[in-house]
C-alpha cells in the first residue's frame, strides 16, 4: 500500500513498465519451454518466466549474476518487473541466474529471440527492407593478463582506430534506414568491417549504405549490375583525395547512414555494453543477440505500446 500511494513513479519505473507492455511474452517462452528442466523428482524449478524477466534485467542495467541477485533484493520496481515478492517467494540466487544464462547460450536461444523480434517487427510493418545501412562496433575486452592463465582472452584480438588500440571483439551489423538491427555478426576485432558485408545483406535491397571502411570499386559494380543503389561513402587515397563534390555527396549520405548507430548507442550508453562481461566469443555473441532483439523493441516502444499508455520522457 505504501508503495502504491507513493507521489512519484521513477524513470526506472516507467522504463520496465513500457518494455513489459512490448516484449511478446508468450512467443519467447514457447521459444525456451522445450528447454527448460522439468519439475521431476529433484529441485523445482522457478518459473521460466521469472528466469527470463531477471535476464531481460540483466542486459538492461549490465549486471553479473551476482549483482543480479542483488538488486532483487535491493530494488522494489526490478521485484516487481520479475513477480516475485520478498517475504512470500524464493529469489533466485546467482547460480541459478547462472545456470539460465548457460541454457539460453548453450541452445542458442538469445539468437532465435532475436529472429522473433524481427519476425513480429516485419509483420507489424515497423522493420522495412528497402535499404540496408552497414556498421561495425568494437566492444572492449580486458587487455590485462593479471589473470589464472596469465594471458589475454584468446578469441580477442587488437586493432588500430585512428591513433588508438583498442582490444577486443567486433559487431557487424545491417540495419533498416529507420535503424532497426535485422542482421548481425560478430569476430575479433582486427577483421574489416568489409569482411562480414554478405552477412549483414538480406537480399532485397534497393539501397546500400556504409561508411568509408565499406567502399570497394568492385562490389560498387556489383551492386550497378544488380539494380541496388550504391550509397556506400567513397574512400580517398593520398595521391588522390576526394572532391569538393565526392565530400558532399559523402555527407549527404552520412545523414541516412546515421541512423544506423542508434541501436549501438542504446546497447553502449544507455545499458552500459561497452566491454564485454565473458570470456570467448561464443557466450558475448549469445549477449549481442540479446542486447539487440531489446533494443529493437525500445527503438519502436512508442508504436508498440498499447494505444493510450504512457510513455516515458
Amino acid at each position: 500500500m505504501a508503495w502504491a500511494a507513493k507521489g512519484k513513479k521513477t524513470r526506472r519505473e516507467r522504463f520496465l513498465a513500457e518494455m513489459d507492455a512490448v516484449i511478446p511474452w508468450a512467443k519467447l517462452l514457447a521459444l525456451i519451454e522445450p528447454h527448460y528442466p522439468k519439475a521431476g523428482d529433484g529441485r523445482k524449478p522457478l518459473p521460466m518466466e521469472l528466469m527470463l524477466r531477471i535476464y531481460f534485467m540483466q542486459q538492461w542495467f549490465n549486471l553479473s549474476d551476482p549483482q543480479a541477485e542483488d538488486s532483487l533484493y535491493d530494488s522494489e520496481s526490478m521485484r516487481r518487473f520479475a513477480g516475485v515478492e520478498l517475504a512470500e517467494d524464493a529469489i533466485p540466487d546467482e547460480s541459478t541466474i547462472l545456470r539460465f544464462r548457460h541454457l539460453l547460450e548453450e541452445h542458442k536461444l538469445t539468437q532465435a529471440i532475436f529472429l522473433e523480434v524481427r519476425g513480429l517487427l516485419e509483420d507489424k510493418g515497423l522493420l522495412l527492407k528497402s535499404g540496408t545501412i552497414v556498421d561495425a562496433t568494437i566492444i572492449a575486452a580486458p587487455s590485462s593478463t593479471k589473470n589464472a592463465e596469465g594471458k589475454r582472452d584468446p578469441e580477442m584480438r587488437q586493432t588500430r582506430k585512428g591513433k588508438d588500440w583498442h582490444f577486443g571483439m567486433k559487431v557487424h551489423v545491417g540495419t533498416t534506414k529507420q535503424g532497426l538491427v535485422h542482421s548481425l555478426a560478430t569476430g575479433p576485432a582486427s577483421e574489416g568491417d568489409i569482411t562480414r558485408l554478405d552477412d549483414l545483406l538480406h537480399g532485397e535491397e534497393v539501397e546500400l549504405y556504409g561508411d568509408q571502411a565499406y567502399w570497394s570499386e568492385d562490389h560498387r559494380q556489383h551492386c550497378k549490375h544488380a539494380g541496388i543503389r550504391y550509397r556506400v561513402n567513397r574512400r580517398g587515397h593520398s595521391t588522390r583525395p576526394l572532391t569538393a563534390n565526392q565530400r558532399l555527396i559523402n555527407c549527404s549520405r552520412s545523414r541516412c547512414r546515421a541512423r544506423g548507430e542508434h541501436a549501438f548507442h542504446v546497447i553502449k550508453r544507455l545499458w552500459g555494453f561497452a566491454k564485454v562481461r565473458y570470456r570467448g566469443l561464443a557466450k558475448n555473441t549469445a549477449r549481442v543477440f540479446a542486447v539487440f532483439a531489446l533494443a529493437n523493441l525500445y527503438l519502436v516502444r512508442r508504436r508498440l505500446l498499447p494505444q493510450g499508455a504512457r510513455c516515458a520522457p
